[in-house]
């Protein structure tokens, strides 16, 4: 018995040569995940019928004051004092991995898709819901509750969270710019114009080239099937040559739907934390103006309970209806969950072995491989709503996010066990 006790309570402590224990990187893994499902959960129970204080359209608020104002102002006033010119140079693979993330899921869920066949026309749907994971809430939310216990293996708490922050943050650019392109157009719906093409009241164009018929105008659906030449201007003021570039570029790059706020805020960040004057302007304690970024390390603090609390709200009404099937949904939840991780492991250790990563930095390498294991963007379910998949992209999202809760735990263990 004494012998017994003994293995347990070395099991339990760090040891000195070797880092982290085995039971002890399964605890330090499975806290933060364990607090993300109370929190989610609580959401659930205040959407839920029996208490119904968080309805579908306080959600819906919750989540645009979340994207917003939270969010931003969480990702300006951390990046914003960690970010300097050396560290951007040092940070190039940061962005780098998250494009690495999206061609290695993306090729990855093509093979699935190509083995499992889904139903038409959701092959491409299926690609991208393996292939695009999300990058910036939940390993915002993760880094935060992993931060937050005294014995974390990564060191001083705020250290720790102001770190993680930023490295996470420093790559949300680039996601929204894959986004917005590359996942914008491959959930592009297909040539019947719609992905419901079952039903028997579709949108018809006209053989001969005239105006479509159309015989359900819901709003979010016309402009998916209708492609109406621009009206000349009739403005005989000629604009100036490079106001025309400007606009073409504009409307040609999507710049309204990749300018949001988070990533307004990440521009700002690192636009003015690089230049060593506006750094002490605004970001160091004793500032002149860092009442203002203090405002927004306040505000910044209520975006992860506020984000769990709605995704967990969403998550009351179940997956809904969905087209795709067992065998397809299946294997996107493999593919993104089990799949994928160790494309990004292998990804994240050769980049280490060719020094491509600042040395002794735990956290960085932390991060990275986070990216490459998170489940499937939530922003990619808004982006399948407005493209006309949402039901399809709201189950897929549900049970992701179920089986994550596992799938994450095992990753996260296995990556501080590599790491210390």
């Amino acid at each position: 018995m004494e012998r017994l006790d003994a293995f347990v309570a070395a099991a339990l402590m760090d040891t000195q040569v070797g880092g982290e224990s085995v039971l002890a990187s399964i605890r330090i893994a499975v806290l933060p995940i364990a607090k993300v499902f109370t929190m989610c959960f609580l959401g659930f129970l205040m959407a839920s019928k029996y208490v119904n204080i968080l309805p579908a359209n306080g959600r819906k608020l919750l989540n645009g004051l979340v994207f917003s104002l939270l969010l931003p102002c969480l990702i300006f006033s951390q990046l914003g004092q960690a970010i300097t010119l050396q560290k951007m140079i040092q940070w190039w693979f940061i962005p780098m991995n998250v494009v690495l993330t999206a061609i290695s899921g993306s090729l990855i869920g093509f093979i699935v898709a190509t083995i499992v066949r889904p139903p038409y026309p959701f092959f491409k749907f299926t690609i991208i819901h393996i292939g695009i994971g999300n990058i910036g809430n939940v390993p915002l939310v993760l880094i935060a509750a992993l931060c937050r216990d005294q014995n974390n293996p990564f060191g001083d708490s705020e250290t720790c969270s102001t770190d993680g922050t930023a490295y996470i943050s420093f790559g949300q650019w680039v996601g929204a710019i894959i986004l917005y392109t590359y996942v914008f157009n491959m959930l592009a719906p297909p040539p019947e114009g719609t992905f419901d093409i079952d039903e028997l009241n579709l949108p018809t164009r006209n053989p001969l080239g005239g105006a479509p018929s159309v015989t359900n105008t819901a709003p979010e659906k016309v402009p998916l099937l209708t492609q109406t030449e621009a009206p000349l201007n009739p403005d005989p003021v000629k604009k100036g040559k490079a106001r025309e570039i400007l606009e073409y570029l504009y409307e040609k790059l999507k710049l309204k739907q990749i300018l949001q706020p988070p990533i307004i805020a990440s521009i700002l960040a690192m636009g003015l934390g690089v230049v060593p004057f506006f750094k002490k302007l605004i970001f160091t304690p004793d500032a002149p103006l860092f009442f203002f970024t203090d405002s927004c390390i306040i505000l910044g603090e209520a975006m992860i309970p506020c984000i769990l609390l709605a995704l967990g709200g969403n998550l009351v009404n179940g997956p809904g209806s969905s087209k795709l099937g067992v065998k397809t949904t299946s294997a996107i939840i493999f593919g993104r969950l089990v799949l994928v991780p160790p494309t990004g492991l292998g990804t994240v250790m050769l980049a280490d072995k060719l020094g491509f990563l600042p040395a002794g930095d735990k956290m960085f390498r932390f991060v990275l491989l986070l990216q490459h294991t998170m489940p499937t963007s939530v922003l990619s379910g808004a982006v399948a709503n407005l493209r006309g998949c949402g039901r399809e992209a709201a189950a897929v999202l549900f049970w992701v996010h179920i089986f994550a809760i596992l799938s994450m735990a095992g990753w996260i263990t296995l990556y501080l066990n590599i790491l210390f």
